[in-house]
């Protein structure tokens, strides 16, 4: 159908403590011990485009949301392309901004010797938005309605985003994945190709209800590994909250891989990329069942690691730095 599947840096978080809880000394363990300590050459160019220029963000609201939940979201993206500098006003240090100019790292992907060209660059911008509060197409999804969602946002220069609501469920949702991302042929035509452009999409669910152990964490008690207590949510929203952490990641993984040929390791159906590369990590000092060193809010207790716009904070996963060969975070 055009489309493939990545497991956001929060499942991959579990299946790394689950496999660490079989055996101190297995071999599957010492080859994970291993992946954190080779990751000079962790990520991979496969010679594929990345998403360049400037690109919109739609997002598709499957189920209902409060206004508030959808706000939460919205700050989120719409501080992606806040000016990073301490002296912005709305975007204090750390910045969410700060943390998206990793991203940025990967352009060029490459430049050819004694290229004069101008190389690719990328700015975002939160484009239309679509609510479907009445669940047209019911509560049970497939993978293929996904993508028939997806579909209704533009289909160039774009993301389209599909946020399905608590009580909606995915197929492979809290069993494999807590969101995906990948690309779909959409309705334009290349010019004298006779093929369909892609347009690249996000999935992602909330699961508060039906598994927050899985894909909300460190907002909620882990269903594998240590079991450290759960972080207050930035947003006071553990839902919301933890789809907001997958979407960053399945973001930074669809810019920098879109179409299956760009930046990653492993797996082409289950990749390795700049977020899921760093699992579980959020702040200096992490390890599994503990998300690392992070900012606190004095009044409520909430921990983040990024500022947002309009007074937001957010706790965003590590991402892979191609620079320095390393995981790096805000705090």
């Amino acid at each position: 159908m055009g489309s493939s599947s990545f497991i956001p840096a929060s499942c991959f978080f579990f299946f790394f403590v689950f496999l660490l809880s079989l055996s101190r000394t297995s071999i599957a363990t010492r080859r994970l011990h291993e992946l954190v300590q080779q990751q000079t050459s962790l990520l991979t160019y496969h010679h594929g485009p990345l998403l360049s220029g400037p690109i919109s963000l739609h997002l598709i609201w499957y189920g209902r949301f409060s206004p508030s939940q959808r706000a939460i979201v919205s700050d989120f993206l719409s501080s992606l392309s806040t000016p990073s500098s301490s002296s912005s006003p709305h975007q204090p240090q750390p910045s969410v901004a700060q943390w998206w100019s990793t991203v940025h790292k990967y352009y060029p992907p490459s430049s050819p010797a004694g290229s004069h060209s101008q190389p690719p660059s990328l700015s975002l911008s939160l484009g239309p938005q679509i609510l479907d509060d009445s669940y047209s197409l019911g509560k049970s999804l497939t993978s293929d309605d996904i993508i028939r969602l997806a579909s209704l946002g533009g289909q160039k220069n774009a993301i389209n985003v599909v946020l399905t609501a608590d009580d909606v469920a995915v197929e492979g949702f809290c069993t494999s994945r807590c969101g995906t991302h990948g690309s779909a042929p959409g309705s334009a035509i290349s010019n004298g190709t006779g093929k369909r452009h892609k347009f690249a999409f996000i999935w992602v669910g909330n699961a508060e209800k039906q598994c927050p152990g899985m894909c909300a964490w460190p907002f909620h008690q882990p269903v594998y590994g240590p079991q450290s207590p759960p972080l207050v949510a930035p947003n006071n929203d553990v839902g919301i909250d933890g789809m907001v952490s997958n979407l960053a990641s399945l973001l930074a993984g669809t810019v920098t891989n879109p179409f299956g040929n760009g930046f990653f390791q492993g797996d082409k159906d289950a990749p390795l990329e700049a977020a899921s590369a760093c699992p579980g990590i959020y702040g200096n000092g992490a390890y599994p069942g503990y998300a690392g060193n992070l900012l606190v809010d004095g009044r409520s207790g909430a921990s983040y690691n990024a500022n947002g716009v309009d007074g937001r904070r957010y706790l965003l996963p590590a991402l892979y730095d191609p620079v320095t060969s390393a995981c790096s975070t805000l705090v």
